[in-house]
């Protein structure tokens, strides 16, 4: 009768360590169970995002906000940037490089001060596709937005008094009234605001870096829209990427140079002040 009550006792004592081991481990187990559950769910729902305007709204030659979101970080694979393309011929972001007609590769901190700049002969929609790309090559996220610009609105203003001649003026009315020519025109075109001059001053040294970049075409876009604003040094630039004796540059080789353009340009530049373009005028055989 004893001998059975001591192999129960062994038994007991042999079964006591592993009892003691395997209880904490597997409630471990149990609490650790849906936790990685969890993080799994949460590391699946993260994904990256790209948000823009279903529409965006311009008008021809203006420089308008291009606002872009992207997120989480922690989502994005480092070096990916944002490629935009669809927009319309000759319009320019700020920001980024030009990788194509229409399409240019923005750095991701480059987005909070991005701008699109658009040129005076444009209407219209167009559908443009903005993607967030890895350094790879491939496509993250992508959504697509609508940019209208309206038409170019021409002034329907007459300008009966001076374009028709009365039948019974004399010629001598017509001959001492001011002829609308360059002298006329350079008074008022010098006056410059100090708010336009700071904008058109920023738009020269944006067409300044994309020209260093061999990126004539933004850059022609940048000057023409200063040269607009009535800064010279934006018209004397612009002339400059059509004359030949200026696009000796390396990163200029291969642009096709047109006299008639950089003369009308210069012609332009003088207009607003620019004495240096009368020297230019001469090479060229304008003057």
């Amino acid at each position: 009768m004893r001998e059975p009550r001591l192999i129960r006792e062994r038994w007991q004592r042999r079964r006591q360590p592993f009892q003691v081991w395997v209880g904490p481990v597997a409630a471990t187990m149990v609490m650790l169970a849906p936790v990685g559950g969890v993080d799994r769910a949460c590391a699946q729902a993260v994904v990256p995002s790209i948000e823009v305007a279903n529409t965006i709204l311009a008008e021809p030659a203006t420089v308008i906000p291009f606002p872009i979101r992207v997120g989480p970080a922690r989502a994005i694979p480092r070096n990916s940037f944002v490629r935009v393309r669809g927009l319309p011929p000759m319009a320019a972001l700020t920001e980024g490089y030009s990788i194509g007609p229409g399409s240019w590769a923005v750095p991701l901190q480059a987005l909070t001060d991005l701008k699109v700049t658009l040129p005076v002969a444009t209407g219209g929609p167009a559908n443009v596709t903005v993607s967030l790309v890895a350094v790879d090559g491939k496509v993250l996220a992508e959504v697509r937005t609508t940019l209208v610009v309206s038409s170019p609105l021409r002034s329907t203003r007459p300008p009966p008094p001076e374009a028709p001649a009365p039948p019974f003026a004399t010629g001598a009315q017509p001959a001492g009234r001011p002829e609308p020519g360059p002298p006329a025109a350079s008074p008022s075109a010098v006056a410059v605001t100090p708010a336009d001059r700071e904008r058109a001053l920023q738009l020269l040294k944006k067409g300044e870096e994309q020209l260093a970049q061999g990126l004539v075409a933004p850059a022609r876009l940048l000057f023409e829209r200063a040269a607009d604003l009535g800064l010279a040094e934006a018209a004397m630039a612009l002339g400059a990427t059509y004359d030949a004796a200026e696009l000796d540059k390396p990163y200029l080789r291969g642009i096709g140079a047109d006299a008639s353009k950089a003369q009308r340009w210069y012609e332009r530049a003088l207009e607003l002040g620019a004495g240096e373009a009368d020297v230019r005028l001469r090479r060229l055989g304008a003057k």
